[in-house]
């Protein structure tokens, strides 16, 4: 750590917005030496900025200052003494076994506003920031390319109770992600070496790969779609067996189909109507139609929530060769 003067006097920064990646696929082989791969973290992206007095501001993708929200990661501002910074990151909140859980995050998130209970929820759900680029470092390094930005935030070393710097791997591309899916984690972000930092851009330099689960559901109800999709299933509601037979509701799933598939969809849920609910419990969803839980369908997801519910998840088909009683799935404890 740097040694700070006892009279220091804050670096005004840019506002840098964060660079984001595009979805996609690993770069071909014969290019891969050309890629950083670093794991892709399931979190709250949070741009830090160090004026070098000692102070720290985090700002979300949005430019919200959501600072009082992570009272632990004010002592980060001290962490590179008066060098002035701006760190680009993702804030964690981590289950039992050092994973990142975003509904652990979500007790987190929105409370900038409310400083007291931000430091209560701190006290039982502590954060950890995960830094993966340097956009500033005294000056502007937003041209430089990111082999280089990377080395600049290796060499500051980084490493304190409540923030760290993971590595990144160059080249091995396939096996990186397979070690990802192997550890349950949600995916990788690959990152040209020869590429600048794009702020506020989606960019192709930048490539995220989401590891995707699929499972058997059973689709219970519907919710309407609107505007265009009026008439039409804007939602599935999708529910699993549990080892008492008993449907339990899952989520909604209202991506991955096209415009025939969902014209398909409405034909087969009109013919299944029905006015009772099959889910149980009955969920609390305003404006559903229920259907005979007869449709079995598979969905692809990323994880699930500490309730069973599927996170992120997209229809990919139906399965007529299976019967609903042909889906039962390995539930949460909690749903079984």
């Amino acid at each position: 750590m740097r040694s700070r003067p006892s009279a220091v006097t804050a670096v005004s920064l840019p506002l840098i917005a964060p660079m984001l990646a595009t979805a996609g696929r690993l770069p071909p082989a014969a290019q891969d030496a050309r890629w950083a791969y670093e794991t892709k973290q399931d979190g709250q992206r949070a741009m830090a900025y160090l004026p070098g007095d000692g102070s720290v501001r985090l700002r979300a993708r949005s430019g919200e200052d959501i600072t009082a929200a992570y009272p632990e990661l004010r002592p980060l501002g001290g962490a590179l003494g008066t060098a002035p910074a701006v760190l680009d990151g993702e804030v964690l909140a981590l289950d039992e076994r050092g994973r990142a859980d975003f509904q652990l995050l979500q007790s987190r998130m929105g409370l900038a506003h409310s400083p007291a209970r931000a430091a209560r929820r701190a006290a039982q759900v502590p954060v950890h920031l995960v830094l993966f680029d340097v956009p500033y470092l005294g000056e502007s390094l937003v041209r430089q390319p990111y082999a280089r930005r990377r080395a600049h935030l290796e060499e500051l070393g980084l490493t304190g109770p409540y923030w760290s710097t993971p590595g990144a791997v160059t080249g091995h591309g396939a096996e990186a992600l397979e070690a990802t899916r192997e550890h349950g984690l949600e995916g990788l972000v690959c990152k040209r070496l020869d590429s600048v930092y794009e702020p506020g851009v989606r960019s192709r330099a930048w490539i995220k790969i989401r590891n995707m689960r699929t499972e058997d559901v059973i689709v219970g109800g519907w919710l309407p779609g609107r505007g265009r999709l009026a008439g039409l299933p804007g939602a599935l509601l999708a529910g699993q067996r549990d080892t008492g037979g008993r449907l339990r509701y899952v989520g909604g799933v209202g991506t991955g189909w096209s415009e025939a598939e969902r014209g398909e969809l409405a034909r087969l849920l009109e013919a299944a109507a029905s006015s009772r609910c099959p889910f149980e419990p009955v969920p609390r969803i305003a404006g559903a139609h229920w259907v005979l839980p007869r449709l079995v369908g598979e969905v692809g997801y990323s994880t699930r929530t500490r309730a069973g519910l599927l996170r992120q998840p997209s229809w990919r088909r139906l399965r007529p060769d299976l019967a609903p009683e042909d889906s039962a799935a390995d539930l949460p404890e909690d749903l079984r």
